[in-house]
């Protein structure tokens, strides 16, 4: 069965109660999904940690706490993939929510291990405005200590095998939400894909980030794709349509659309990476430009000499971060990249594969296109 055959497709240029969640969670992140489903959600994320906790508590003290901390994370940000993937069910008129809450779920919790690996790889220890599970580790290993570099190491370890248990547990709900199903092969075949092309991005916006200059146009395109727009949107699209009972060639033209949406949402958060305001995003606006990595802003701006030149500067330490942005903003990278976004949400909804959706799906995909080019945070 195909599940994921568009992605190298042409682009253009017990803890804290989840419910808590709810109230904190601004009213445009919670457009995709009703405030019952995303209450629903929140609680099942609550119970898989602290069963997960309890379990690890019979052989491990320092385990069940580690859960403990992740468990408090889970279910306060957007819920956007859970959303896609109710999007993608209820499309084709599923009848089984609770399958689909777990298969929702079981897409948050690989979102929530990327999201502790990817800051790893950063070397970030800020998320949404608090300490990373690297951080808290980091910040214990002083306190008993060791000098600054061991304990980054010591909080950048435990970062690792934070993400690796989220993904074990992501596996198995995702098999669970599927077991017995008609779909039982071709969701499971979507969510492993959707792990695969989340890490295939990943390296090569590592990867990217060591080269003499930033990426081209089209290949920062065509990593996002693979880092964000898979395993955010394409995937948890398609997979929630399968499990519906929908016909494999119709999920498929789901996570199409998915897709280019995906994409731009991934240059709207490269834009709020740079010119974001740090208290709405809670990351720093010098990530990025830290680690050189290879965003539409820097790749669309490298098209000119001279900013080439300030780059190497950048490089060698001789131009700080702020000139960067200075000239980032009088060059127009952040209009033309949001025009860019734009773009790619006018195409997937204009194309044969989103007209020929069901009502809903197009209906709750507009609706989409709104959240993802006007974000803040």
């Amino acid at each position: 069965m195909r599940t994921h055959t568009t992605t190298h497709q042409s682009l253009p240029a017990p803890t804290a109660p989840a419910h808590t969640a709810l109230s904190q969670t601004p009213p445009a992140a919670r457009g995709l999904i009703d405030d019952a489903t995303r209450q629903a959600i929140s609680d099942r994320l609550e119970l898989l940690a602290i069963q997960a906790q309890r379990r690890s508590a019979a052989y491990s003290e320092q385990t069940a706490l580690l859960w403990s901390r992740i468990g408090a994370r889970l279910g306060t940000g957007k819920l956007m993939r859970p959303g896609m993937v109710m999007l993608g069910y209820r499309a084709f008129g599923g009848r089984n929510e609770a399958r689909a809450i777990d298969l929702g779920c079981a897409f948050e919790l690989l979102h929530a291990a990327l999201l502790i690996h990817d800051d790893v790889v950063d070397r970030d220890f800020v998320r949404r405005g608090e300490p990373t599970i690297s951080a808290v580790y980091r910040d214990h290993a002083l306190a008993n200590g060791r000098n600054p570099a061991d304990a980054e190491h010591a909080g950048n370890s435990v970062g690792i095998i934070a993400g690796d248990l989220l993904i074990s547990e992501a596996i198995k709900l995702a098999a669970r939400a599927a077991a017995g199903s008609d779909a039982e092969a071709g969701v499971e075949q979507a969510f492993f894909q959707a792990i695969e092309q989340a890490g295939a991005g990943e390296l090569e916006d590592l990867l990217y980030s060591l080269g003499p200059a930033p990426a081209t146009t089209s290949q920062v395109l065509r990593m996002e794709q693979m880092k964000t727009a898979a395993y955010s949107f394409q995937l948890p699209l398609q997979a929630g349509a399968l499990l519906a009972g929908a016909h494999p060639a119709q999920a498929e033209a789901l996570g199409t659309v998915g897709c280019q949406l995906g994409v731009a949402y991934q240059i709207i958060d490269d834009v709020l990476g740079t010119f974001g305001d740090p208290a709405r995003t809670g990351k720093p606006v010098e990530s990025d430009l830290r680690e050189f990595k290879s965003t539409i802003l820097l790749s669309l701006a490298s098209e000119q000499p001279e900013f080439s030149a300030l780059l190497t500067g950048f490089r060698e330490g001789t131009v700080d971060a702020g000139r960067i942005r200075q000239e980032l903003a009088a060059q127009g990278a952040e209009r033309f990249a949001r025009q860019l976004a734009a773009q790619l949400c006018s195409r997937a909804t204009g194309s044969a594969a989103f007209l020929d959706l069901p009502e809903e799906a197009r209906t709750l995909l507009l609706e989409c296109t709104s959240l993802i080019l006007d974000r803040s945070s």
